[in-house]
């Protein structure tokens, strides 16, 4: 990481990366998404469903999807968040679609603090460095413009020492741009930039209100190699190049990936 990036991301736990994914590898996700997006279940491969608002493995759906899950911009600060021992946990695509009830659903206030404990997740300084145990990151195909909707963060929240009482930000569900309390943000990349979040940080969305076009999101969840088995199915395994394999396999603490040792990751 930058010294700016590890300074940003200590003090909001976010980072907004912009126009870090750009000219034919955005086009080609681009029409991977779209492919994935716009086919039938039926038709689609073990694994894959696009019936709803959040398709499964969407990362795994074709190379140039698969390429993001380790691209240029955010290789280093996965390996510094996990201390040069990532794990891809799983990832999904989330296709925001005018008349999905889901899209015009409000994604209530949430963390990991709060859904399952203060001490399940870590952020700390490690030598200089941060450590992560539990994060995602959010490379973006399409604009979200303000007004649209989409990710809300309350920036800082990651490092609370007090529990948020239920009643602030109304409640934790906000569901009105035009309504965003004080101390909320709401985040609005455009395609090309990659969102990363802590998952200690305090999150969620607001509806997706544009009628004519989606906002389309890969969700790729990290986490160190010794905390478990990855959650991808062997059929979707079998899609994968072996730089990604690796990256989704789980292994000893005191074990270091070939692609760690790499500054740049390309597929075979």
């Amino acid at each position: 990481m930058t010294p700016e990036q590890r300074y940003l991301f200590d003090v909001t736990g976010y980072l907004h990366l912009k126009n870090v994914i750009n000219g034919k590898e955005l086009k080609a996700a681009q029409a991977a998404a779209n492919e994935y997006i716009n086919t039938p279940t039926e038709a689609l491969p073990p694994g894959f469903d696009s019936s709803g608002k959040h398709l499964p493995n969407g990362f795994a759906f074709s190379r140039a999807l698969e390429a993001l899950t380790m691209h240029r911009s955010t290789w280093p600060i996965i390996k510094e968040l996990t201390n040069e021992k990532p794990q891809l946990f799983r990832g999904t695509m989330i296709a925001d679609r005018a008349g999905m009830s889901e899209s015009e659903e409000a994604l209530r206030l949430h963390c990991a603090r709060e859904d399952y404990g203060r001490d399940r997740n870590c952020f700390e300084n490690r030598n200089g460095r941060i450590y992560c145990d539990d994060f995602v990151v959010f490379p973006y195909l399409t604009d979200v413009h303000p007004g649209d909707g989409g990710l809300l963060v309350v920036p800082g929240s990651h490092k609370a020492e007090y529990d948020r009482p239920e009643h602030i930000f109304n409640n934790g569900t906000i569901d009105n741009v035009d309504n965003i309390p004080q101390g909320v943000e709401n985040i609005t990349p455009k395609a090309g930039d990659i969102v990363i979040i802590s998952e200690l940080l305090t999150h969620g969305a607001l509806p997706w209100k544009p009628k004519d076009r989606y906002r389309c999101i890969l969700t790729l969840r990290y986490r160190p190699q010794h905390r478990g088995e990855s959650r991808v199915s062997e059929e979707v395994r079998e899609r994968l190049s072996p730089e990604t394999l690796e990256l989704i396999a789980q292994a000893d603490h005191t074990h270091t990936k070939e692609i760690v040792k790499k500054d740049v990751v390309r597929l075979t």
